[in-house]
């Protein structure tokens, strides 16, 4: 697939911006177009200690989201209050039901949905104080469409489509909209290092029979974080070549 060129057509200039686990894939491609696009980024992520902030524009903070004292902590504590939230952060511990442990069903459960909302409680009372905000939570389709082996996954991720929709409710009187992105698989290096049967059974579900880029991703969650985007929120775009259908 002919990699595309990424545009910086949107304009973020004079905004902070927070990226949850943006250390690498999707949320360090958001994360750069987003400081390419003007904006001053904080990522938020676990693993951020080895990070030397003078390699980069954005600035790296060691930060555990499932930790919601953390989380008050770290974002009162930025120079000057976020307008644009994104939460990507997540992980994974795949497996079926019936052998899954208490522990790999709460663990997901603690970062994928409640770091995401420990995030929204802490930032958005913000920019509704300051009457603007633009909040996108990083879902999955198989938020929408289930996933063998990946209750705990999916279920959070749900969850979370459920929080932005809540969220939208709460804060939208304020100026501040939340939506979220739904990804189908994503050519993340992560992704290309799966085996082959399992990418080419990705392509076979997807209409496009191609799979998603992160530029792909970046777009849409760009759109939704800009000023054009004010009157959608509440919303779940699908960023998937068709796989869904």
């Amino acid at each position: 697939m002919k990699e595309k060129q990424m545009d910086t057509s949107f304009h973020f200039e004079g905004q902070k911006a927070i990226v949850t686990g943006g250390l690498r894939g999707i949320g360090r491609a958001i994360a750069d177009a987003l400081t390419r696009c003007g904006a001053q980024v904080h990522v938020f992520d676990i693993g951020s200690g080895g990070v030397q902030d003078g390699d980069t524009d954005i600035s790296f903070h060691t930060v555990n989201i499932a930790d919601p004292e953390a989380v008050t902590k770290a974002v009162a504590t930025l120079p000057e209050p976020a307008s644009l939230l994104v939460n990507n952060a997540g992980i994974t511990r795949d497996r079926t039901i019936a052998k899954m442990s208490d522990a790999e069903w709460s663990d997901v459960i603690t970062v994928n949905l409640g770091g995401a909302f420990n995030m929204i409680r802490a930032a958005a009372p913000q920019m509704g104080a300051r009457g603007y905000g633009r909040i996108v939570n990083i879902t999955s389709i198989n938020a929408l469409r289930g996933k063998f082996g990946q209750a705990n996954y999916t279920a959070a991720k749900a969850g979370l489509i459920g929080l932005t929709k809540t969220a939208a409710r709460e804060f939208g009187r304020k100026g501040v909209t939340v939506n979220a992105v739904a990804p189908g698989m994503v050519m993340t290096d992560m992704a290309k290092a799966l085996p082959e049967k399992i990418l080419e059974s990705s392509r076979a579900e997807s209409i496009s029979g191609e799979l998603c880029t992160l530029e792909d991703i970046v777009y849409g969650t760009l759109f939704l974080l800009s000023k054009d985007a004010g009157m959608i929120t509440g919303e779940v775009l699908r960023i998937d070549g068709g796989q869904y259908i």
